[in-house]
């Protein structure tokens, strides 16, 4: 399995603190957004390979993240210190010309011919579970798998991808964003893809798909696949604005 980690957008919402520097770096309890992920992917013994794409803006943040990432965990001993993570450029430097996140999926799987089964995570948010545990419900049933938690605020779901599911937790129906959520389970930035299936991804795209939110591939790839939801126990921080972040440093220094 590899990992693939979206890192290349531009967080406008953060500035000034991310008009020249990528959001995944901004530190929150003594260590960066970023290396919060990455710890947890080091958890999980079926990843072989790291990779984080980013834009041409940000990309040699990043490169200087993956150096001295692998020298400390060298020097430390730390569990998986041989995971090494390839910085890829999608060339993109402004909002204006960006792939969106399936685009750079996309990108990604045709530049480094990935071929094997596909964890993909978003870079800005703080996982308060056990990323292994959602490999493990991958592990026990392989086709694709998304993460989803319970959503209590209706107004709150209307923001968010929305997935309908049977009792087996297989997803019937999904939605971005709908005017009138069917059910409180939302997604999260989180997704495994069987190697099988990663041709979908271009199929997908070459249809017209909406290459942006990763919501929309999988509202498409329900009707074509099997997609199934695992229900996290525990909490997500997303770091979408400053108050957010002012949240997520103060929740730590607690």
């Amino acid at each position: 399995m590899n990992a693939l980690i979206l890192a290349a957008g531009y967080a406008t919402r953060l500035h000034p603190l991310t008009r020249d520097f990528p959001k995944p770096l901004l530190e929150v309890g003594n260590k960066t957004i970023l290396d919060h992920l990455v710890d947890q992917i080091r958890t999980v013994p079926e990843i072989e390979h790291g990779l984080l794409i980013t834009n041409h803006r940000f990309v040699d943040h990043f490169r200087r993240w993956a150096a001295h990432q692998a020298a400390t965990a060298r020097q430390s001993r730390r569990a998986r210190a041989d995971l090494r993570f390839d910085i890829i450029d999608d060339g993109t430097a402004s909002v204006n010309d960006r792939l969106g996140a399936v685009g750079d999926i996309q990108y990604a799987i045709a530049r480094h011919g990935i071929a094997d089964d596909l964890l993909v995570c978003a870079a800005d948010n703080i996982l308060l579970f056990p990323l292994e545990r959602f490999v493990g419900a991958y592990r026990a049933n392989p086709v694709s798998h998304i993460c989803v938690r319970a959503i209590e605020d209706v107004e709150d779901r209307k923001q968010r991808g929305i997935a309908v599911l049977n009792d087996g937790g297989r997803i019937v129906e999904f939605a971005e964003k709908p005017g009138c959520p069917g059910s409180p389970w939302g997604s999260l930035p989180l997704y495994i893809y069987p190697a099988a299936i990663l041709p979908r991804i271009g199929e997908y795209l070459k249809s017209g798909g909406n290459p942006d939110a990763p919501g929309h591939f999988i509202e498409w790839l329900c009707g074509v696949e099997p997609v199934y939801a695992y229900k996290i126990q525990g909490s997500v921080l997303d770091i979408g604005n400053h108050e957010l972040l002012a949240e997520a440093r103060e929740a730590f220094r607690s």
